[in-house]
């Protein structure tokens, strides 16, 4: 489909960067936000003008080739503007940044590429041996949406220092089966707020972080 399509049906459900908001784990947006952008309330703001967007956005075909070349043991495969639905909820869907297969096995999985600036030490935190919460229920819903037994976030964390640019490359791996229980948690969390807040057009309380 055409870009214009593509975003047209993201509204249409739950996406990967809405999960997080449902539950209380989206720094940037709560659940009542995404409740009223889903049923026509208000607009999503559009960051896309954003020069981190933008940069994002450019560095991530570059991002996935170097990906290719550091794990050979991958078929990466990508198309733009595509919609991975789930079988059962087809409310529920993913746009990826890449599919894996694993050549030895033929086991599948996800590639999510993040890109981000370091500003401030509490934000290198974030990072420090862990995937960021809202990040983390990205990537668990995307398992869930296709079923794919592990996933790799590749994160490049820049960091400018004067007139100069400091890039780290962090890859955190997840394997389905050490996270079923966090993926049917959001998954219950996401068909409730669907059914009982979206469908009934009902609005939900402000959600408590949950901590996942």
């Amino acid at each position: 489909m055409t870009r214009k399509e593509w975003l047209e049906e993201r509204k249409k459900g739950i996406g990967g960067s809405d999960a997080s908001a449902i539950i209380g784990l989206n720094p940037y947006k709560t659940n009542v936000e995404l409740w009223e952008e889903k049923t026509g309330r208000k607009e999503a703001v559009d960051i896309s003008d954003k020069s981190y967007v933008k940069y994002g956005t450019n560095a991530e075909d570059h991002l996935r080739e170097l990906f290719k070349l550091d794990f050979p043991q991958y078929e990466v495969k990508h198309e733009e503007n595509t919609i991975i639905k789930h079988e059962k909820y087809p409310f529920l869907f993913a746009s990826l940044d890449g599919t894996l297969i694993d050549k030895e096995t033929g086991e599948m999985g996800i590639l999510e590429i993040k890109t981000t600036n370091i500003l401030q030490s509490m934000q290198k935190e974030k990072w420090k041996d862990r995937i960021p919460d809202n990040y983390y229920c990205q990537v668990l819903h995307y398992m869930n949406v296709t079923g794919y037994t592990f996933a790799i976030l590749k994160a490049q964390l820049k960091y400018n220092y004067n007139d100069d640019i400091r890039l780290e490359t962090k890859h955190y791996k997840l394997l389905r089966k050490e996270v079923e229980d966090d993926i049917k948690m959001l998954e219950e969390a996401e068909i409730k707020f669907w059914n009982e807040y979206i469908i009934k057009d009902k609005k939900p309380n402000v959600y408590i972080n949950l901590g996942i």
